[in-house]
């Protein structure tokens, strides 16, 4: 069975949260022996190495208590970085005005890869200006965005 990460992201938010930083975001990677879980953590002031260790000093013994995650893994924790990965409607409404890359599981309009200006959302869509054009994205079916680096 596979671990949603909405299900990890809800049993370590508290922890997160609680040491005064921003859960950005959770992906796990399932990859038999070799799985690793990807925490994205922000704060206003930056995010430093001290920062990820202690959040993953913390969020490791709350996994090891509520025993989310069967097997071994690697649990990495970042800053979100230049290419910021998009994860909810929020972070969408948060960057309206900037480049995204969008990769959805099920195509949409012939094809699963969209860039383009982020416009808002509308209900349980992104909007985005691709080639002059705008495309609504289904937020259920986008398998990963990140913002396109401001370089």
């Amino acid at each position: 069975m596979a671990i949603a990460p909405k299900y990890i992201r809800d049993v370590i938010e508290p922890a997160v949260t609680g040491l005064g930083y921003e859960l950005v975001g959770v992906e796990y990677l399932s990859q038999g022996r070799h799985s690793t879980l990807r925490i994205y953590i922000d704060h206003e002031d930056g995010i430093t190495l001290d920062d990820c260790g202690r959040v993953s000093h913390q969020v490791s013994g709350v996994l090891d208590v509520e025993d989310v995650i069967k097997g071994n893994y690697a649990l990495e924790v970042s800053s979100p970085g230049l290419d910021r990965p998009l994860f909810t409607l929020e972070h969408f409404v948060r960057f309206q005005g900037r480049e995204a890359k969008v990769r959805l599981r099920v195509a949409q309009e012939g094809r699963k890869k969209f860039t383009g200006l982020i416009l808002g959302v509308e209900g349980e869509q992104v909007l985005l200006q691709v080639d002059g054009q705008t495309v609504a994205l289904p937020i259920g079916i986008v398998e990963k965005a990140n913002l396109v680096p401001d370089i």
